[in-house]
């Protein structure tokens, strides 16, 4: 039930669902000033969704800011949250990745700068699995081929939320006796996420120093085209962001975090 609310939330607010039904109650209500008024304002905030340079500025301040290579502290493990991983595809000799890949390629990059010592990789299938492949395997078999050794990678491959990624990843750290207390953690998720994965994992009783990653924004730019011409993709960036509000305030309610 707590899934559905959040997703029915989710679509109810998201950018072009405030649009639409902003156009089919002015078609609606067309014969009144009303109606007219819907038209113009829904008009007029599909332009403002599609504008690069509005939704920049504001994703720069809602996403962790970058954290450079050499003041990153020696950590003894990197706890990765999966999502990057195009499961829609069925294959077992290789990984496909989307948007968000540098999740692992950075956590690669940590390893390699000696920065961490072992990498926990946590994620399963998600909530609509199409083939037996969970994220966390395909991402291991990426971090065995780049030439990470076996025994510095762990996997918890049966999460399908970030709730989940931190309870679980907890589970398995008991499991293999390994004291949080005594032990140091860096977390690796998208930068827009970040808010709502260290939450969680601070309520989890894991500790870690946000390492974020993937990153939604760009440096401020003053062109023609972005302060003006209308961009589809900036209208995706407003659903994710959209998305990770009511995702955050959800988690809030359930007391996740």
């Amino acid at each position: 039930m707590f899934f559905i609310l959040s997703q029915l939330l989710s679509f109810l607010i998201m950018p072009l669902s405030l649009v639409f039904i902003g156009l089919i109650s002015g078609y609606l209500l067309r014969a009144k000033k009303t109606g007219k008024r819907l038209i113009i304002i829904s008009i007029l905030s599909l332009y403002l969704f599609s504008n690069q340079f509005i939704i920049n500025v504001v994703l720069l301040q809602w996403e962790y800011k970058i954290v450079p290579m050499a003041e990153v502290p020696k950590h003894d493990f990197a706890i990765v949250l999966t999502g990057v991983v195009n499961l829609s595809k069925t294959t077992d000799d290789r990984t496909f990745f989307h948007k968000g890949a540098d999740r692992i390629t950075h956590t690669l990059q940590l390893y390699q700068d000696k920065k961490i010592d072992k990498i926990l990789i946590t994620g399963g299938q998600g909530f609509n699995p199409i083939n037996d492949n969970t994220e966390a395997k395909l991402l291991k078999d990426f971090l065995l081929m780049a030439g990470v050794p076996q025994e510095a990678i762990i996997i918890e491959d049966k999460a399908k939320n970030t709730y989940q990624n931190a309870i679980f990843t907890k589970e398995i750290l008991n499991e293999l006796e390994i004291l949080q207390e005594k032990s140091s953690f860096i977390l690796v998720t998208s930068a827009f996420h970040m808010k709502r994965a260290k939450a969680c994992f601070d309520k989890a009783g894991i500790k870690t120093f946000p390492f974020p990653t993937d990153y939604y924004t760009s440096d401020v730019k003053w062109d023609l085209p972005h302060l003006l011409y209308p961009d589809p993709t900036s209208i995706a960036k407003w659903h994710t962001l959209f998305k990770e509000i009511v995702g955050l305030i959800m988690y809030k309610i359930a007391g996740y975090i």
